[in-house]
């Protein structure tokens, strides 16, 4: 991976659908040395896929929080296999510090959430819970 490789990552953060001849403009490269990049950055992993990214007047409508979670000792595998059986968890991530995870919870609206979030805290292993509700995102990468 060299800058080249971050610039072309940067693109694809901004816009995953982006045609190669676009990509290959914004950074003043051929179109066969970019579309050569990005098969190289697909077969090394580095690129794992493409996913879809919401408009934000759809995601405006969308109620979204952040649960941290303390665990009993030993249950953290269960824990996760729960949590990634509940579709409002977006996503989980382990971390230092007081908590021992954090869930990135979506939901359509307040009485769902409040539901996803009694789910969570109801899990087996799940010793706590805190949340703090998103009231606004002022960037997203």
């Amino acid at each position: 991976m060299d800058d080249l490789d971050e610039h072309l990552l940067a693109k694809l953060r901004d816009d995953a659908r982006a045609p190669v001849a676009e990509l290959a403009r914004a950074l003043g490269l051929s179109r066969t040395t970019v579309q050569t990049r990005l098969q190289k950055l697909e077969r090394s992993g580095v690129i794992a896929g493409y996913a879809v990214r919401l408009a934000p007047a759809y995601e405006q409508g969308r109620v979204h929080a952040f649960v941290m979670l303390t665990v009993e000792p030993k249950q953290a595998a269960a824990v996760i296999a729960a949590l990634h059986r509940m579709p409002g968890v977006r996503r989980l991530q382990s971390v230092s510090g007081p908590f021992d995870m954090i869930a990135a919870v979506e939901a359509q609206g307040v009485a769902e959430m409040d539901a996803v979030i009694d789910g969570i805290g109801a899990v087996k292993g799940v010793e706590r819970t805190n949340t703090a509700l998103v009231l606004s995102t002022k960037f997203d990468r």
